[in-house]
């Protein structure tokens, strides 16, 4: 992996929380995603071990999934000054509080309620040290998400838009909306940017991005020419999670869960698909 600039920390996670990373410099740091609630003291412990006593002075969201935000109340309370910084499009459901718009509920997942400073959009830039930051749109996985990009150094933080094997579950085909043309889209802007490195939401950091690109595009168009492919591996990532999440769970408690998710019977009533659930 291309050794990373000063100021640039990448905290690799388990996938029940996403990626972390940390930009920072004498003045300011900021913590991109905060990955999952039960692992919010050790984003919190990760964030202190190379600040120390330095106050993060921001977090920014590329999207907000539980995963990728579920450590931001926490991070919250420890810096009461620090600002919070989220894409625009669910903005109205954290200020009035909608765990069912925001899809906490539906996808049977836990992020506690916290608040936002401002808004960033496409087109947006920040400066941290040395590094400028341009904000870009990213639509497919989330239609609201967002990636980072600093043209100097040619590092992208590409959250769930790309990974080294794949991409994130295109969770507005699951209602019924197409964003598999917007996967597409977003992975075409990443190609024209040229990243030297990927910092991804899940996995390792990777350069090899003209393969990595390359298996998404494959995988993208097995999910257009047969999408219940997609259905069938977006009910394994919401089974999946669940079980990391919980480690151990009666099997009657599992299928309880399973039969309340919003997303999983959506998935059987428009998609026809069924989870077996057999001993």
């Amino acid at each position: 992996m291309t050794h990373l600039p000063h100021g640039v920390r990448f905290f690799e996670r388990g996938w029940l929380s996403s990626n972390n990373v940390l930009l920072h410099d004498d003045d300011q740091a900021c913590l991109i995603d905060t990955g999952y609630c039960t692992h919010a003291a050790q984003t919190a412990s990760l964030v202190t071990s190379v600040l120390g006593q330095q106050a993060l002075t921001a977090i920014v969201n590329t999207h907000l999934h539980s995963d990728h935000c579920g450590g931001n109340a926490h991070l919250q309370s420890i810096y009461p000054a620090m600002k919070t910084f989220i894409p625009p499009g669910h903005a109205k459901y954290v200020d009035h509080w909608d765990a069912d718009a925001l899809t906490y509920r539906p996808t049977g997942q836990e992020c506690p309620a916290f608040s936002k400073t401002d808004v960033l959009k496409s087109g947006d830039v920040f400066e941290i040290g040395d590094m400028i930051w341009q904000v870009l749109a990213a639509p497919g996985h989330d239609p609201h998400s967002i990636v980072l990009f600093c043209d100097f150094y040619g590092i992208l933080i590409s959250a769930d838009a790309l990974w080294e094997n794949g991409f994130g579950v295109v969770f507005p085909e699951l209602e019924g909306f197409e964003a598999f043309d917007e996967v597409g889209q977003t992975l075409q802007v990443i190609e024209q940017l040229q990243p030297k490195l990927v910092l991804p939401g899940h996995g390792a950091a990777f350069s090899d991005v003209k393969n990595a690109l390359t298996r998404a595009k494959s995988r993208l168009a097995q999910f257009k020419s047969d999408p219940s492919k997609h259905v069938s591996y977006a009910a394994k990532v919401l089974l999946k999670f669940k079980l990391l999440e919980v480690q151990s769970i009666k099997f009657t408690e599992l299928i309880q869960w399973a039969e309340s998710v919003r997303y999983l019977k959506l998935l059987h009533q428009t998609h026809g698909f069924s989870m077996s659930f057999d001993s």
